[in-house]
């Protein structure tokens, strides 16, 4: 009898326990969760809950028209970029270009050794001067054959012989002189400049190395002609139009430019069903080539409820507005989206028209 009521007791104790700690650990969890701290400050409840409402703290929801849009990636690059080349077999002797600087039209960017070139100039003039010297020698005997035959002194076969040696040493020297200016604008190429007023991206060569003909040394750029070529996909390529007005977003300027649609590739590529828009205008300062930028494109304008920012209140991840129904502010859950000044568009929870209590001024930090 005694060990029964002893088990009994034992068993009630245990039950007992675990109750207690299955409430304990409610009851933790409970608090935890903060359903034990009033969420809204006392100050904002009692005023919402007694309805008191000031003058000029009120904003009516009103409906505005703003434009849509929608964005195309794209990439800024030069209008004017070259990559110049040489054009012959020759050691480089000095590079005078680094990459960002800044060169006028004339300036020299690299100097090839242009010794043999200078040899055979100097051959190509001396034999100018012998084929000049022949084609006076000629022209001599051609005016004194054309007196002679004149006076009847030789026959015309003679004075045909005659011609036809100064046609030949005319020829001679023509072909001496254009030998002569070949050479001379091969030695020009030894001497390579830029060929417009623009900023070197990079020089490809170094002082002491051989280069060959098409080899790249120096791509330099005109920064004052600078463009967005950016792929616009097909359904909305029809909104646009060489010569339209545009916007431009720069990502890593974090500033909005303006500029005109130069031109629009008419052909869609396959794999992206995009086409190619390039757009030009003045420059931001410290725009370069490579850039990424976004081509802001205007579709139809749409339209939207706003309120006052300061009507907004921000209670964990939930948005909360006081509505004025009846002399009294109601709280309500809304949502909202893009900001425009000082307003912010609801997206949800209320409706046109109606009246909302505004908590707080806009300043410009806001």
């Amino acid at each position: 009898m005694k060990t029964n009521l002893l088990a009994q007791w034992r068993l009630a104790a245990q039950v007992l326990l675990y109750t207690g700690f299955v409430v304990g650990v409610v009851l933790l969890m409970l608090w935890l969760a903060g359903k034990f701290t009033r969420k809204v400050p006392t100050e904002i409840a009692s005023s919402a809950e007694a309805g008191q409402i000031s003058a000029g703290q009120t904003a009516v929801v009103r409906a505005i028209t703003v434009p849509r849009t929608e964005s195309a990636v794209g990439q800024v690059r030069a209008v004017l970029e070259t990559s110049i080349g040489s054009k012959l077999l020759a050691r480089v002797l000095e590079v005078k270009a680094a990459a960002g600087q800044f060169v006028k039209a004339g300036d020299v960017l690299v100097r090839l050794d242009d010794t043999d070139l200078r040899a055979k100039l100097r051959q190509v003039e001396a034999a100018q001067q012998a084929a000049e010297a022949v084609r006076n020698q000629a022209l001599a005997d051609e005016q004194r054959y054309a007196e002679l035959l004149r006076r009847k002194a030789v026959s015309p076969q003679q004075y045909e012989q005659a011609k036809t040696a100064l046609d030949s040493a005319q020829a001679e020297l023509r072909r001496a002189e254009e030998a002569a200016n070949e050479v001379r604008a091969m030695l020009d190429w030894a001497t390579v400049t830029a060929p417009f007023d623009g900023i070197v991206i990079d020089k490809h060569v170094d002082a002491g190395q051989m280069v060959i003909p098409g080899q790249k040394l120096v791509t330099i750029y005109d920064p004052r002609q600078m463009e967005l070529v950016a792929a616009v996909r097909e359904s909305l390529a029809h909104r646009l139009a060489v010569g339209q007005s545009i916007d431009v977003f720069i990502e890593g300027l974090q500033k909005l430019c303006q500029g005109n649609i130069r031109e629009i590739v008419p052909q869609a590529q396959a794999a992206t069903r995009t086409f190619q828009v390039k757009v030009s205008g003045p420059c931001p300062p410290g725009i370069y080539s490579g850039m990424f930028g976004r081509l802001v494109i205007p579709l139809d304008e749409e339209r939207v409820l706003v309120i006052p920012r300061g009507a907004v209140r921000q209670i964990g991840q939930v948005e909360l507005v006081d509505v004025v129904l009846d002399g009294k502010a109601v709280r309500r859950a809304v949502r909202t989206g893009r900001t425009f000044d000082g307003d912010v568009e609801v997206l949800s929870g209320l409706r046109e028209g109606e009246t909302v209590v505004v908590h707080r001024q806009q300043t410009a930090s806001d």
